[in-house]
């Protein structure tokens, strides 16, 4: 009967779930004030902050962190004997990379083909609604008494990865202490497939500085003889891959295997737009290639634009390396290999300066315990289908905060952000049903995880 009632109760919130997002999406919360005013993160922070307070959380802050983000936290106490959950997401967004690339308009859910697109529509606005309609589905069939504890907390610079939260989780351990931890950050393997994120690779990212001369030099009278700094830079990039692809940098094993679910080459075809004709990269299989091997991405580059380049030899250039890294890999061990490898492969002697921008550590979740056998039953009955594994090629540095902070906790991973939603990417969207299957499960879990 309360599963039946559920259903039915996500179901019919499901209109609201969209107003909801639609008001989530137009706040253009970036949180990096050199692109859009830091008051559109405080508005969605207190928006977020509203809505937790109107279904019955308390204790309803927002709260400071070290890199100067306010993460929005709110409590409702456990029942005598029952477990606390944390529910997380973030409600800061990636900047949308180019207006001009959307069909839709970035800063309004519009629904198109089935789906709501938007930037954050799915990474990680379409979480925060998933909770709050989970929420509002148990309240009205339960009653306004939550049978468990409930931390919710959102975090407003996990886009920028500055490392706020991080910081302020191990200085303010009783305030989030819980035990079971849903990161509602990460999503299926397909939509319609309920999936835990089993692992999450590491991250290493890296300035990477070229300089061959005092100043650049008229190609016509110089080049032949000058070194080209952008030449040196292509030179060195070229070396951190092979000709299928595989990542080659020096002292980083490449050869790993994934053990989970199979990524066939055709869904991934499709799931990642890879055009006709065009190769999938590396030797191993596309779930070795994620998921348990290194993966070296040149993200951007300082170089003269094509118009308005002019006959020149470059004399410095820049560019900005993201290095992922499975499970087993040590990301201190990585940096240092990496900075190594660039360091002894640059030609012509040229001067190279690596900077180190950030890192974070691989992470694996819970695979056994209470709440994991609780939320495999919820996903079975919310999708009608059990649940998969798989990994994800994306790093959230504060699981592994909350693994050292809560070494008890059972960690969950999972949420919406199947690969159809193109997160970070333009024409970010949601699928909604994902929204409501997943809030389905996230109820029914609430409400056994009680008993």
């Amino acid at each position: 009967m309360t599963e039946d009632a559920l259903r039915a109760a996500v179901k019919d919130l499901m209109p609201r779930a969209k107003t909801d997002l639609t008001e989530l999406v137009s706040y253009r919360s970036v949180y990096d004030e050199r692109q859009f005013p830091i008051e559109e993160c405080h508005k969605a922070a207190q928006w977020v902050a509203d809505a937790f307070a109107a279904e019955g959380l308390t204790d309803v802050g927002l709260h400071e962190t070290p890199d100067g983000s306010k993460a929005v936290i709110a409590r409702y106490p456990a029942p005598a004997g029952a477990p606390t959950i944390l529910l997380y997401c973030h409600y800061d967004v990636q900047p949308p990379l180019g207006d001009d690339a959307w069909e839709t308009p970035v800063w309004e859910l519009t629904e198109k083909n089935g789906r709501w697109y938007g930037r954050g529509s799915a990474d990680c606005k379409g979480n925060i609604v998933t909770h709050l309609t989970a929420l509002r589905a148990l309240r009205e069939v339960v009653g306004d008494k939550f049978p468990v504890g409930l931390t919710l907390i959102a975090e407003g610079s996990e886009e920028q990865g500055t490392g706020g939260l991080e910081a302020f989780v191990p200085k303010n351990a009783d305030l989030l202490r819980a035990d079971t931890l849903l990161i509602c950050d990460c999503g299926n393997f397909a939509v319609g497939v309920p999936t835990f994120t089993q692992t999450l690779r590491g991250n290493v990212n890296v300035v990477v500085t070229v300089e061959t001369l005092e100043s650049s030099m008229h190609s016509g009278m110089f080049g032949g003889a000058a070194p080209d700094a952008l030449g040196a830079l292509i030179h060195l990039l070229s070396t951190l891959r092979d000709a299928k692809g595989n990542t080659t940098v020096a002292g980083l094993t490449n050869d790993q295997k994934w053990d989970g679910a199979t990524y066939s080459d055709e869904a991934f075809r499709s799931d990642a737009g890879v055009l006709d004709g065009v190769d999938v990269l590396g030797d191993g299989t596309v779930s070795d290639m994620l998921w348990a091997r290194p993966a070296l991405t040149v993200l951007g580059m300082d170089v003269p634009p094509v118009v308005g380049s002019a006959a020149a030899i470059q004399a410095k250039v820049r560019a900005r390396l993201n290095l992922r890294i499975p499970p087993g890999t040590d990301p201190q061990q990585a940096l240092k290999a990496l900075t190594a490898h660039l360091e002894s492969n640059v030609p012509w002697h040229a001067k190279v300066t690596v900077e180190t921008e950030a890192i974070g550590s691989p992470f694996v979740g819970s695979t056994h315990g209470p709440a994991r056998t609780a939320m495999e039953a919820a996903f079975a009955a919310s999708y009608g289908r059990p649940a998969t594994t798989s990994g994800q090629g994306g790093s959230i540095p504060l699981c592994n905060v909350f693994a050292d902070t809560y070494p008890d906790a059972e960690i969950m991973l999972m949420g919406v952000e199947e690969p159809k939603c193109l997160i970070h990417a333009p024409n970010e969207s949601v699928d909604p049903t994902e929204i409501e299957h997943m809030a389905l499960a996230e109820a029914l879990f609430l409400a056994s995880y009680a008993k």
